[in-house]
């Protein structure tokens, strides 16, 4: 079992999690938009979230500010977290707006704000969980997102808190995090979507 479970963490890592997101919000939202414009969004999402953290990544990799994706030095932490609140910031202003994709654009919203108590976490040398900070907003995500248009999700939400076992698992299987950093992870990712239900839900 410890052979498996550090899968988890490289299958489900925060860099996926915005993806995710996006795939949910299509296949649980209302079908305002045409097929197309759906795949639009998903390429802007994958572009901004994705190859452009993973090209500044390899960057910093280049120039010795990071050693692994994983990011487990607390002092590598900075720089990627304040570029990954940017890049998002970017995302919700030009391309998911709150007007044309409200509960996707709360979603990214809590995201900056998970992401902002996790790099203000830094300076109190406290090494919070990202990961689970990335899977427990994507839950809660779901779990507002079946609310706001009535749907029986009970499964995929089951489905997502089993992972978000296994992922909790897997990070303490690889000795990455203590038990108390995934704790705060989990409530970092948790309570801004908590917090922004009642924008729209």
């Amino acid at each position: 079992m410890k052979k498996i479970l550090p899968f988890f963490s490289y299958l489900f890592h925060p860099i996926f999690i915005p993806i995710l997101g996006g795939v949910f919000y299509i296949l649980f939202g209302n079908n305002y938009y045409l097929k197309e414009q759906y795949y639009l969004l998903l390429i802007q999402i994958v572009i901004i979230t994705f190859f452009l953290p993973l090209s500044f990544f390899y960057l910093l990799r280049t120039f010795g500010k990071v050693d692994t994706i994983m990011l487990s030095d607390v002092s590598q932490r900075k720089i990627p977290l304040l570029m990954q609140m940017a890049l998002t910031m970017i995302l919700i202003q030009k391309s998911v707006t709150i007007d044309r994709f409200p509960e996707l654009y709360f979603f990214f919203l809590g995201g900056i704000v998970s992401t902002f108590i996790v790099f203000a976490l830094l300076f109190i040398k406290i090494k919070a969980s990202i990961h689970m900070l990335a899977i427990s907003a994507l839950s809660f995500f779901v779990i507002g997102l079946c609310r706001h248009n009535e749907l029986n999700c009970i499964y995929t939400v089951a489905t997502l808190f089993l992972i978000t076992g296994f992922v909790a698992s897997s990070r303490l299987a690889m000795k990455a995090h203590t038990p108390s950093e995934l704790i705060i992870g989990y409530l970092a990712g948790m309570i801004p979507q908590l917090l922004l239900w009642i924008l729209w839900l």
